[in-house]
């Protein structure tokens, strides 16, 4: 059986540079996860004592904080400066000027319209950025119980599908006067999801490895499924199955933005010592 790994697939720059800026803040406490990945999480913990702590209020002066790659809220930010904790900003650049677009139309006074997952970190970040109340929904459905005034701005949340924010769009454009789309979606999740397309249509099994909480490595396996019948997304190499590659001809392999080298490389290491024929 031939094992491929797609193109594109894992740490995307703003991953990679939240991890860099862990190793050298060493002694330090996130708040909330990192990144969307708990065995990356523990080892920086244990090779760099980066500890977890999940309530901004148990941070106090003399702590080191590093904000996560999704951001936070602006009023943990507000509490941060007030209490004069010491932290450095780990959000993801692309978060940052999703931030800021949301910022900046509300100010302007144009109904806000957040593509994405109203419960994920990064949303509940982006939102609390508008100075008007924000409408965040997952499809065109959602945006045909709402009413908005004539100037509307759409952004999405970083790790969304291409394909449904397009629609979003089409159906605000159709029905409103003065719409302002802004594709906030990142450059890494758009090549990843290309390439874990092209894979699938190729391969009879597809590995998608990645954190089960991790919105853009669920966006993936969503993706495979729709091109091959049998894809499993798993955390690690522990969770593999040798009769998953019974009869395969060509197993692909992908990996989420939160998703490191060294565990993907584990994966490909033991699917490659199953040896099936």
């Amino acid at each position: 059986m031939e094992i491929q790994l797609a193109k594109q697939h894992g740490f995307c720059f703003g991953v990679k540079r939240a991890i860099q800026i862990a190793e050298e803040y060493k002694n330090s406490f996130t708040f909330g996860p990192l990144i969307h990945n708990n065995l990356e999480i523990q080892r920086l913990k244990n090779q760099f004592n980066v500890g977890l702590k999940e309530n901004i209020e148990e941070f106090k002066s003399g702590d080191k904080l590093i904000i996560r790659t999704h951001g936070i809220e602006k009023e943990n930010l507000d509490y941060l400066h007030q209490n004069n904790i010491k932290f450095i900003d780990a959000t993801c650049p692309f978060v940052t000027k999703l931030q800021k677009t949301v910022k900046e139309m509300s100010r302007q006074n144009y109904d806000i319209v957040i593509f994405g997952d109203i419960n994920h970190p990064e949303i509940k970040g982006v939102k609390s950025y508008s100075l008007k109340p924000a409408t965040v929904v997952l499809n065109v459905e959602e945006l045909q119980s709402k009413k908005f005034s004539n100037k509307i701005a759409l952004v999405a949340q970083t790790t969304r599908k291409i394909e449904e924010f397009q629609k979003l769009a089409t159906y605000l454009i159709k029905h409103y006067k003065e719409v302002r789309v802004f594709n906030t979606i990142c450059n890494a999740t758009f090549e990843n999801q290309i390439a874990a397309r092209e894979l699938a249509k190729e391969a009879d099994v597809m590995i998608i490895i990645g954190g089960k909480n991790s919105s853009n490595t669920k966006q993936l396996v969503n993706i495979c499924q729709s091109e091959c019948v049998s894809c499993y997304h798993i955390e690690s190499e522990d969770e593999l199955k040798k009769d998953w590659f019974a009869n395969k001809k060509l197993c692909g392999i992908t990996a989420g933005a939160s998703t490191p080298d060294w565990i993907i490389q584990k994966v490909f290491n033991k699917i490659k010592k199953f040896n099936v024929k």
